[in-house]
């Protein structure tokens, strides 16, 4: 049980800090950091966005006192040490984000406070929880205490997309003693579904009535705006919830679609609008007959993420049920069409599996599939000393009487041999409607929440730092 002195002293010192805790996040978030490939070159590999975020974070963390370096743009380190050096405590956190879709009502790189909440592309995910995350790490600088392990903050600036930044990081600096990632949910997540992207990619398109069509803005985020433009007579099309219609004034109508979005790993209670169109198109007779078979294809993934009706549903007693999305569709100049898959799936589920379920799904509508990339599961042991403490402090501040869990979400813990994602998030906690989810339009936070957070991971540090290692 926390000392309850310390946690009036740890109160009192995150409100004396507090706006200055804010203008901090906001400073990163108001910084684009996508990855952006187009524009990579020697010092940033992302991009110059992801670099900009990455320096600004290690700007802050010098400022904080901490002996900040910049790893060739790759990832960026962040030490207060300890009595022993070769032993080290890290958090590891992200400062590239995902893309921002056309949805959002406010500019998503200009962070926003209303009614308690911060809003604004990384607030949550996960410039925020760095913050947070380093300030806590202050806290015990600040009282000029020295663990007898380095803390050590990991600048993240390619988890989004390839996590280059971490295959860099454990080829110069090894594993860690143990770390923590701030880019989950509370109470303490000690396991992750695996992750299985592809695409399946249609046959030959005759007679194409789809002029052009990209949507969605990543494999692992359900859009909810999509739109796609075809030949039609706009005043021959009937309305339809959730769908505006545009007429081009050249035989052509763009349809949009708005639905309700979220990240790849929690589909339940998410409208896809890739799968709205695929719907109207369908219904309306939009396509020709080639187009037809593929989005009869994309209906049968979109409208079943369990996965059984593409031939992949799994489950085990640690993970629970395998889940299964589609977030982009693209149109090739000849007309060819493309669709991702994402897939959080459990132990009794592989790679081999999800080739043979999903080429035979793809055979029966003349369509081929491929494999993009695939990560098994990963967990420990949620009865190890860590796990433990983690799970003690959250219940110790909160009142909670939670127990640890597992995730189809992917965080960097899994490419650790001994981590843990823990928080910020809490699911069960209700926000109001204009607050958006992690990887969705008016990305949010709440302020209440991210103060929870800081004093959980100040206590979290002084309970790792006594397990003897």
């Amino acid at each position: 049980m926390a000392d309850t002195q310390l946690m009036k002293e740890i109160d009192g010192w995150i409100d004396e800090n507090w706006e200055t805790i804010v203008s901090e996040i906001e400073t990163l978030v108001n910084i684009p950091s996508q990855e952006d490939l187009d524009h990579a070159g020697e010092g940033m590999p992302f991009g110059p966005g992801p670099l900009a975020a990455l320096n600004a974070g290690l700007d802050l963390c010098d400022r904080l006192g901490m002996k900040a370096e910049n790893h060739e743009g790759f990832v960026g380190t962040a030490d207060y040490p300890g009595a022993d050096d070769s032993k080290k405590i890290c958090l590891i956190a992200h400062l590239d984000t995902v893309p921002c879709g056309p949805g959002w009502t406010q500019d998503p790189h200009k962070m926003t406070r209303r009614d308690g909440f911060l809003i604004g592309r990384g607030t949550l995910d996960d410039k925020g929880p760095f913050v947070i995350g380093a300030y806590a790490m202050r806290y015990w600088h600040e009282k000029g205490v020295q663990f007898p392990y380095t803390m050590r903050m990991i600048l993240g600036s390619n988890e989004e997309t390839t996590l280059r930044d971490v295959e860099y990081y454990l080829e110069h600096f090894g594993e860690p003693t143990f770390l923590m990632t701030p880019d989950a949910e509370f109470p303490v997540c000690y396991g992750e579904k695996g992750i299985y992207q592809g695409v399946f990619t249609s046959g030959p398109i005759t007679d194409s009535k789809i002029v052009s069509w990209k949507a969605g803005e990543a494999f692992n985020a359900i859009p909810t705006d999509a739109s796609v433009t075809v030949a039609a007579d706009a005043s021959q099309l009937p309305a339809a919830d959730g769908i505006t219609l545009t007429d081009n004034g050249d035989g052509t109508v763009l349809i949009a679609a708005k639905g309700k979005g979220g990240h790849a790993s929690q589909p339940e209670g998410t409208k896809n609008a890739i799968g709205m169109l695929v719907d109207y198109m369908l219904d309306n007779d939009l396509v020709s007959a080639s187009e037809r078979q593929f989005l009869e294809l994309q209906k049968t993934l979109i409208d079943d993420y369990t996965g059984a009706a593409v031939g992949v549903a799994a489950s085990d007693d640690l993970f629970g049920p395998l889940t299964i999305v589609g977030g982009m569709v693209w149109r090739d100049e000849d007309g060819t069409l493309h669709q991702s898959v994402d897939s959080r799936y459990p132990t009794t589920f592989s790679c081999a599996q999800f080739e043979e379920g999903l080429s035979a799904t793809a055979a029966r509508f003349d369509a081929t599939y491929a494999t993009d990339n695939d990560t098994e599961p990963f967990y420990i042991d949620p009865n190890g000393q860590e796990i433990q403490r983690l799970i003690g402090v959250y219940n110790d501040v909160t009142g909670d009487d939670r127990k640890p869990f597992t995730i189809g979400g992917g965080t960097y813990a899994r490419e650790f041999k001994n981590a843990a994602a823990f928080g910020p998030e809490m699911p069960w906690v209700e926000v109001p409607e204009w607050v958006g989810p992690m990887h969705g339009d008016d990305e949010g936070m709440s302020e209440e929440l991210l103060k929870t957070t800081l004093k959980i991971y100040i206590l979290a540090i002084k309970e790792i730092m006594a397990i003897e290692y």
